[in-house]
């Protein structure tokens, strides 16, 4: 969720968030109508429909990305780099349901290029405006809140740090209540120390506390129930931070089944509207990438018909979504075929490498049908990349969480790749340093940072010297 859990004045955050998902698609569905003033073109039926389908798909393809609930204010970069790639990300849809709707001829192509290119100026505007005042509004010294922590300990000091970092959460940590002594705890703590767990109740009603942040160890079940109890009987917000996030979680975040409140702890990061994201962008980038490379496609398969006998088409079972063994397909450029419980990693200067293979692999082209791949839902654009069945199995055993990767479809490219991690991998700390990227782009996932994954790749591909 985006509410942020501790501000005063909470209604006036839910309506200024609430602005922040109504403000773009208002914005995009009056520059289209603008533009069609401008061009003495007629709002017509067609427009109206677009207008429509604009207003349905901007509440998933415009909407800023997750992010927790304490933290609301990204960057100023950060904002304008996102919504520009999420306005692309709408176009790239709604040019492909007009292409597969054949509708694409009844729109002025002015208008829509137009359209295209003005509309993310007034939308980074506006994000901008709507962000500044509501970073005023939760800077101003009448809407922190003071805070007090039950319990030290090592969850409670890095949600302190985390505070201390972004004044913008409007809180304020006044101090810990612990049974520990000062020796203990050491000197760092026993300057915030303000008495046991005993104490905590009655210095909250005495003293001006707006928010209490307990965080004892799960193991202490009934000390918190105990301490819940006694803190009924003041008007302070109570918040939960159990220590499970010390560990190193997968896409985080607290749901309920029916009334009753879960903690994820290691799950994907495409559920609900965020995968219908990821597969929009998947569908509409690889349907342009499959249309402007059809005739790079052809030249090649008819290059390596020439070079060498053999199938045009290496067909090799992976790992995908879920741990499901997939078909995972490339143009042939060695002059073996392989598949089975064995596999030999290609290696410089590898002989099994036909001349025109050595080309496809040097800039990656023999990864190309792999986008028919994406299409019928195999893979994505970007995502861990699948390895083969046999290196799954070798590696599985030697690297903790190494199957975590395959909580989400795999990629034509990934976070690994980009940062140096692709090629053949001769030692197991090789394979290692690829999985943490992997799990690292689990944790961070958001749209732009699958635009700038691709970005670095088309870039890296003219200068890669671990493609071999």
């Amino acid at each position: 969720m985006n509410e942020p859990i501790v501000f005063k004045r909470s209604v006036l955050v839910g309506q200024l968030l609430l602005m922040q998902l109504l403000v773009p698609p208002l914005i995009a569905i009056g520059t289209l109508y603008g533009l069609t003033l401008f061009y003495d073109v007629n709002f017509d039926q067609e427009f109206r429909l677009l207008a429509i389908l604009v207003a349905l798909l901007s509440p998933t393809l415009l909407k800023r990305p997750e992010v927790g609930q304490l933290d609301v204010l990204p960057r100023w970069g950060s904002i304008a780099f996102g919504l520009v790639m999420r306005w692309v990300a709408l176009i790239g849809v709604v040019l492909l349901i007009m292409y597969a709707a054949k509708v694409s001829a009844l729109f002025s192509r002015r208008v829509l290029l137009s359209w295209a290119v003005v509309t993310p100026v007034p939308l980074v505007l506006a994000s901008f405006a709507l962000n500044a005042f509501m970073r005023r509004f939760m800077l101003a010294p009448g809407n922190v809140r003071a805070a007090v922590t039950a319990g030290y300990n090592e969850v409670s000091v890095k949600l302190e740090e985390r505070i201390k970092a972004d004044p913008t959460l409007g809180i304020r940590i006044e101090g810990y209540f612990d049974d520990r002594s000062v020796d203990r705890l050491g000197v760092q703590a026993g300057e915030s120390l303000l008495g046991g767990l005993a104490d905590l109740a009655a210095y909250v009603k005495h003293n001006r506390v707006d928010v209490i942040f307990i965080a004892l160890p799960m193991r202490q079940v009934q000390r918190v129930v105990d301490l819940v109890h006694d803190l009924h009987d003041t008007t302070a917000s109570i918040y939960f931070v159990p220590d499970i996030f010390v560990m190193d979680l997968i896409q985080s975040r607290t749901a309920e089944i029916s009334g009753v409140p879960v903690v994820a702890m290691c799950e994907t990061p495409f559920q609900g509207t965020r995968g219908l994201t990821k597969r929009a962008m998947d569908l509409s980038l690889s349907t342009i990438g499959l249309i402007l490379l059809a005739p790079l496609l052809l030249l090649i398969a008819v290059a390596i018909r020439l070079d060498s006998r053999g199938s045009v088409i290496f067909r090799q079972r992976r790992y995908g979504l879920d741990g499901q063994i997939i078909d995972v397909h490339k143009f042939r450029t060695m002059t073996v075929v392989e598949d089975g419980p064995t596999i030999q990693q290609a290696t410089r200067n590898d002989d099994r490498v036909t001349r025109v293979g050595r080309v496809l692999r040097r800039y990656s082209l023999d990864e190309l049908p792999q986008l028919f791949d994406v299409l019928q839902g195999r893979m994505s654009l970007v995502g861990p990349r699948p390895h083969a069945v046999a290196h799954n199995e070798e590696y599985r055993r030697l690297i903790k969480g190494y199957m975590v990767r395959h909580k989400v479809l795999p990629g034509i490219t990934g976070w690994a790749q980009v940062n140096g991690c692709r090629g053949e991998t001769t030692r197991l700390e090789d394979m290692k340093a690829r999985i943490n990227f992997d799990l690292e782009y689990l944790r961070n996932w958001t749209p732009g940072l699958d635009v700038r994954i691709l970005v670095q790749t088309a870039i890296q591909l003219l200068n890669d010297r671990k493609a071999y």
